[in-house]
């Protein structure tokens, strides 16, 4: 029993939650091996004989998690699983603007005396001590009940023996908040000096920073579903099938294999399928990367979500549902993500050992000073609080995500769009690019290259009799000879007699001129010697180029070409990449000819061409398992898999929807150039966030001791809680400040290095 089991989890917050379900399900001898993504919430397992999913469902939740079984899910599931995404994320933003609303009074209250700022009579904590500790726990109250999750998993893992940040977070806002109760009871019997004793802001403010780096890192974890939700959006809800010799429209789920499908131009494809009637042009550019639009008639394969262009046909549908090549792209978008190694965050390892070495110092030092020194409880629990708010994760908390957020922002600036901290980590240390072809080099759609008059003909006048007769044509090199024709302020001439040769061309009467522009066919059909451009069609063909031939009143007139075009600045950009020492391969679905012709031109040594869909991804994967750390640069369809396996997935800001979303890292500009700057940028912020993470750690590992009253047993001060509070607070505030300075990135000196 081989077939890998997975599962959706839930619960979880950090490295060790992750961990601490992982050997739960471990531990099952019914299980060979599993392995648990923090960042996509996944299970994965390869059971054993005798293996029951029920086990696994009980020990997750034995572990303090929940678990469900992924089994083969419709696309409307997946459609139904974003949506809930995005409505917990709603829910998420809500909890932080009431914690906004709460703890920006309640601050103002506890600290506003304390640096002169006004308060009205009734707060003031002479006047009214009750007023000024009540006011201050109601504030507290809803932060308490928003964080309620922080003690539940918190408390749930300690006693289980593998506690996280999240018992960090427990622990020390439970005692400051216990401690502040028990002030608020001795200000109730009189003893007004306690009213200097709260620490109800700091449970609010610790929550609430804590929950903000926790929304933000949902709204990251949800471009996958995001991405998904892009592809699903390319399948049309509805199509029309023959059936019982009528035309039907019915749900695009409710297809049945053999069914035949009448498409009309424009339309996109529903199902994979076969053509049994018609001829037309479709679109694959999303599939495959070719820009030309592909002719299709009776007995050829058609894609699901590809775009008919302009004629009508019917098809019989071959693959439904799930089968779909769009469903195995989903598919695969989601295996991918699923197991990419999480770069685990730097802040979540030091935990694993932080943590319970924090409560056990702060527990230990309570008890040393109640029972070996014989101080007072109160002593004692103020000594057990300043460990816990100065060991408080706080500064941890905010090393990355404020070093993200500069770094991101200087990125967008410069239209580098950077969705995550593993895109920063991962991009520093490639050693190769992987480039797609059409769109990401070239330009993405086809254009006039060459023309070349035979007769006396000047190129001009040629150019506007071949304009002339194509615009009445529906094939698509047709748009790329007119908008050749409108750039150069050619007038259209007038045209009768047109006539559309399928797959060979066509004929027009121009002027009383008779024109036919086609391939070789057409004019050995028409006793036409085509042999006057034999050279440069062999060359031309040669260089990837669609060729097509031009004849007046039964004479050759010329030749013409039609390719896509590379980019201005790919050059450039594939030289700056390689004198990085990065190794540059080109990956596209074209074919290997018109690869090989792009690749020369850009300077590309390695191509790998001919790559189906569902081949990029494990081109992509092929390519690591040699060692390569790679990032994976792409703008179509069929490029969501392969940037998704990639260390790094960067996607060209022109291209399709789900190869934005799919990516690590969006290029606004659509220009390469833009990739050594990301690079560049990336290795700058990590060494930002490693600087963040040495100080944060370095404050607390400095504040403990002192927190603990080592230097009070020889005679120096006692850390007061409030005072480990606002040590707590500068930690933080040095951390903010390190991270502003990556805004003084200056991106063109870099670039030019």
């Amino acid at each position: 029993m081989s077939e890998k089991k997975e599962y959706k989890l839930s619960g979880m917050t950090c490295a060790s939650c992750a961990m601490t379900v992982e050997m739960a399900v471990k531990d099952l001898e019914t299980v060979e091996e599993v392995s648990v993504n923090l960042a996509t919430e996944r299970l994965s397992l390869i059971p054993k004989e005798g293996f029951d999913s029920q086990q696994v469902l009980d020990a997750v939740a034995e572990a303090g998690y929940q678990a469900e079984e992924q089994g083969n899910a419709r696309l409307s599931d997946v459609s139904e699983e974003a949506a809930m995404k995005t409505q917990e994320l709603r829910r998420k933003k809500q909890e932080l603007l009431i914690l906004l609303v709460t703890a920006l009074p309640l601050l103002y209250i506890s600290m506003g005396s304390m640096i002169g700022l006004p308060l009205p009579n009734f707060l003031d904590h002479v006047a009214h001590p009750l007023v000024f500790v009540l006011s201050q726990l109601v504030l507290t109250l809803p932060a308490v009940w928003i964080g309620r999750g922080f003690y539940q998993r918190g408390f749930r893992n300690l006693i289980k023996k593998h506690p996280n940040m999240d018992s960090l977070i427990a622990v020390g806002t439970s005692a400051a908040f216990l401690y502040s109760l028990y002030s608020v009871s001795q200000v109730f019997l009189g003893h007004h000096a306690f009213v200097h004793q709260l620490y109800f802001e700091s449970v609010a403010v610790i929550i609430a920073l804590v929950l903000l780096g926790k929304y933000l890192e949902s709204s990251a974890k949800g471009r996958t579903s995001q991405a998904i939700q892009s592809l699903l959006e390319l399948v049309p809800s509805q199509a029309t099938v023959i059936r019982y010799g009528e035309a039907v429209t019915i749900d695009t789920e409710d297809i049945r294999v053999g069914d035949i499908i009448r498409i009309k131009p424009g339309e996109r494809m529903p199902v994979d399928g076969l053509v049994t009637e018609g001829q037309t042009f479709v679109d694959e550019s999303m599939m495959t990367g070719e820009s030309v639009p592909i002719e299709k008639k009776v007995g050829d394969t058609i894609t699901s979500a590809t775009i008919n262009q302009n004629g009508g046909i019917d098809y019989q549908a071959t693959r439904v549902g799930s089968d779909t090549t769009l469903a195995q792209i989903v598919r695969l978008v989601e295996e991918a993500q699923g197991s990419k190694a999480p770069i685990a965050a730097l802040a979540d390892r030091i935990s694993l050992y932080f943590v319970p070495i924090v409560l056990g110092l702060a527990t230990l030092s309570a008890l040393g000073w109640y029972f070996l020194a014989g101080e007072s409880l109160s002593f004692s629990l103020s000594i057990f609080i300043a460990v816990l708010v100065i060991a408080c994760p706080c500064a941890l908390g905010l090393a990355t995500p404020t070093a993200i957020m500069v770094g991101t922002g200087k990125g967008a600036e410069n239209g580098i769009l950077i969705k995550s901290g593993q895109a920063l980590e991962a991009a520093y240390q490639l050693d190769t690019i992987v480039l797609d072809k059409t769109g990401t080099i070239t330009v993405g759609k086809p254009s006039l290259t060459d023309l070349l008059p035979l007769s006396d003909l000047n190129r001009s006048d040629l150019l506007q009799l071949i304009a002339s007769a194509e615009q009445h044509s529906e094939h698509p090199l047709a748009q790329a000879i007119l908008a050749a024709a409108e750039e150069e302020g050619l007038d259209l001439l007038p045209v009768s007699h047109f006539e559309a040769i399928v797959g060979r061309g066509l004929s027009a009467q121009v002027e009383g001129r008779w024109l036919l522009v086609g391939n070789e066919s057409l004019m050995k059909e028409q006793n036409i010697d085509s042999s006057a451009f034999e050279a440069q069609l062999l060359e031309l063909s040669q260089e990837g180029k669609t060729a097509m031939f031009v004849a007046i009143d039964g004479q050759l007139a010329g030749i013409l070409a039609v390719a896509d075009e590379m980019k201005s600045s790919s050059l450039s950009a594939v030289q700056e990449l390689q004198s990085m020492g990065l190794e540059v391969i080109m990956l596209t679905g074209d074919r290997e000819e018109t690869a090989t012709a792009i690749a020369q031109k850009a300077g590309i040594q390695k191509i790998i061409a001919g790559v189906l869909p569902d081949g990029k991804a494990t081109a992509i994967k092929d390519l690591q398992e040699t060692g390569k750390k790679l990032a994976m640069v792409g703008d179509g369809i069929n490029d969501a898999p392969a940037l998704v396996q990639a260390d790094v997935g960067i996607a060209i800001g022109s291209g399709a929807d789900v190869a934005i979303e799919s990516a690590d890292v969006v290029l606004m500009h659509s220009d390469l150039q833009d990739v050594v700057k990301a690079i560049k940028l990336s290795q700058a912020t990590i060494r930002n966030i490693k600087e963040n993470l040495f100080w944060a750690f370095a404050y607390n590992t400095l504040g403990i001791p002192i927190a603990m009253g080592l230097l009070h047993l020889f005679g120096g001060p006692l850390l007061n809680p409030m005072l480990a509070g606002l040590a707590m607070s500068l930690s933080s505030v040095s951390v903010v400040a390190n991270a502003l300075r990556l805004g003084r990135f200056k991106m063109k000196e870099y670039t030019e290095k």
